[in-house]
């Protein structure tokens, strides 16, 4: 193949992402108008908390549902606290994810956010993080320090990081 050809070839599949990319923004945003997230975006962040916070997370169901959706209003409190670039910046990231098409080729995840295994979640989060791609890695790091900035802001997980709390002066 000459680079001639191969330069249009990739220039061609750029233009193809973007536009798929653009379009699955616009079905189905990862932020809504109010800067909180969205129902795909809520879907996208729990599955995200289960398999980063799994070991620090309640072990009976009902206690386990209350912190993730404990997680899931933090999360909304940051993100609309970020200047709006970052917002658009996150709604983009968790518009594809939220897509099957993008779930497959930026995660590395088979099924549905809310039905994959704990296995699967961290098998495929690993994979972001030690992948060659930057923006795997990038979207990876995003990800996974606002789960646990969210999850760790709240007093009453502090014990398990044997953190006191802040010092009364």
């Amino acid at each position: 193949m000459q680079r001639r050809t191969l330069l249009k070839l990739g220039l061609a599949s750029a233009a193809v992402l973007l536009v798929a990319g653009g379009a699955a923004t616009w079905l189905q945003p990862g932020l809504q108008a109010d800067g909180t997230l969205s129902p795909a975006g809520r879907e996208v962040f729990s599955a995200i908390g289960r398999g980063v916070l799994d070991k620090s997370l309640p072990q009976e169901e009902g206690a386990r549902r209350m912190a993730l959706d404990g997680l899931l209003n933090r999360v909304d409190t940051l993100v609309q606290a970020l200047p709006p670039h970052a917002q658009a910046e996150l709604s983009q990231l968790l518009s594809v994810l939220a897509s099957a098409p993008g779930r497959r080729t930026l995660a590395g995840l088979s099924q549905p956010w809310p039905v994959a295994s704990i296995a699967d979640l961290q098998q495929a989060l690993q994979g972001m993080r030690l992948s060659v791609l930057a923006l795997r890695q990038q979207a990876y790091g995003a990800l996974h320090d606002i789960a646990t900035g969210a999850y760790f802001a709240d007093a009453a997980t502090w014990p398990l990081l044997g953190y006191p709390g802040p010092l009364k002066i």
